[in-house]
């Protein structure tokens, strides 16, 4: 008799952006006029850099050609030259030092996310931020770390760790010890950043506890403030307790291209059950290598390009475009009255319901009288309840049309 992992009945609700994707198509199906307005969902709107188009178009051309064809690049880790150029551009300019092979390029900080819980043991204590993104819970029900869900969706096993508008929205350590700890800056759903103190609490908490950080800096191209830490490695210590996950889905428009990094030092321990220290980096290298066969290598030469003087300049415009209308959406929005955070080093809005309106409710209220769809709050924590998440993903148009019809409400 085949047996289904019941870790995966323990999920409480279908996940959040396809439960929004229901929603929405319900209305359009009883509404086939209404003009819907999409801030709900990350996706990005506009096109890929010239820069990258054209080093896509010549690997293209590469691989046509048997002298410069490309197969398997070196255990699926990355190509030389894109890791190089991470190395050079990421890190070393911020003062940051890794070696080559710490880079794992892959195709997505969310696969890697929640593929990395897969190499620690299943009783380690998991710890979150709450609101959170879904997917760093989910993969841990998954994996058996948890018990049920409780009425308010947070399950059993797991370290909630509240982040509330009176601490900036960014959590602080609990006072018992954990084994993972999630944390995301600029962080998604908020748009909160942590400072270089921050982080410093954090990583002496970790080494303190013999924890790991799993460090998620999906967003950090969007910092604009100078004394916003980009990365946890700006910490000293931090290399002994963390992994950083970056992407080029937002920085670059690579949502429907797929590329994206991990950052593994050789410095990071974790510890067998007798108290044996082990090297991470060379567990993490075996699962990537046996699970995964590599990002093409046309995406890579796209990924490389976004390094280029050129790359660098049409990728900043396009981020220019987006945090644009983020300020846009912070400032109408606080005319009209509204509690609004975030927008200032993160491409999303957090802003507290109205009416003391459920987060659900206040979804509902929006797409049909202003058909604009967001993100429920409570879809990312008990603690995002009577808070609601915008994009500034989409096109400049759309978002002022969307304010006009925030107003009217």
């Amino acid at each position: 008799m085949i047996q289904i992992n019941e870790n995966f009945l323990k999920l409480s609700a279908g996940y959040l952006f396809p439960e929004i994707g229901r929603r929405v198509r319900n209305f359009k199906e009883q509404n086939p006029q209404a003009d819907v307005i999409s801030m709900g969902i990350g996706d990005v709107t506009q096109p890929l850099a010239p820069a990258i188009v054209e080093a896509m178009h010549r690997a293209v051309d590469e691989m046509a050609v048997q002298e410069s064809f490309k197969g398997y690049d070196d255990g699926g880790v990355g190509y030389d030259f894109l890791r190089q150029a991470i190395v050079d551009n990421d890190f070393k300019a911020r003062g940051v030092d890794l070696d080559l092979d710490e880079v794992f390029v892959s195709d997505g900080a969310k696969p890697d996310t929640g593929n990395m819980q897969e190499i620690f043991g299943t009783d380690n204590v998991v710890a979150v931020a709450d609101p959170v993104y879904p997917v760093y819970v989910d993969t841990n029900v998954m994996a058996g770390r948890t018990g049920l869900a409780n009425d308010i969706g947070q399950y059993e096993g797991v370290v909630y760790m509240p982040a509330l508008a009176e601490h900036g929205f960014v959590p602080l350590p609990p006072e018992q010890p954990v084994d993972m700890i999630y944390l995301c800056f600029p962080n998604n759903p908020t748009g909160a950043v942590a400072t270089k103190e921050d982080l410093a609490r954090w990583v002496a908490y970790a080494r303190e506890n013999k924890a790991v950080i799993l460090f998620d800096a999906a967003y950090e191209a969007f910092i604009s403030e100078a004394d916003v830490p980009h990365s946890i490695y700006e910490i000293e210590g931090a290399k002994e307790v963390a992994i950083e996950f970056r992407s080029y889905s937002k920085t670059a428009g690579f949502t429907g291209v797929r590329c994206a990094y991990s950052i593994v030092p050789k410095a990071l321990k974790a510890y067998k059950q007798d108290g044996t220290a082990v090297d991470v980096h060379p567990v993490w290298k075996r699962r990537h290598c046996t699970k995964f066969n590599g990002v093409s290598y046309i995406t890579q030469a796209g990924a490389a390009a976004s390094y280029t003087p050129q790359g660098k300049k049409q990728i900043q415009e396009t981020i220019d475009v987006y945090m644009t209308n983020a300020g846009l959406i912070r400032e109408s929005l606080t005319k009209l009255g509204y509690q609004v955070y975030g927008g200032v080093n993160a491409p999303y809005i957090w802003l507290k319901t109205p009416d003391g309106l459920g987060s659900w409710d206040f979804f509902d209220r929006l797409l049909q009288k202003a058909n604009v769809v967001g993100t429920p709050g409570v879809g990312f924590g008990p603690a995002g309840e009577g808070y609601f998440r915008l994009t500034a993903f989409a096109r400049p148009e759309h978002v002022r049309e969307a304010l006009e019809r925030f107003a009217r409400l």
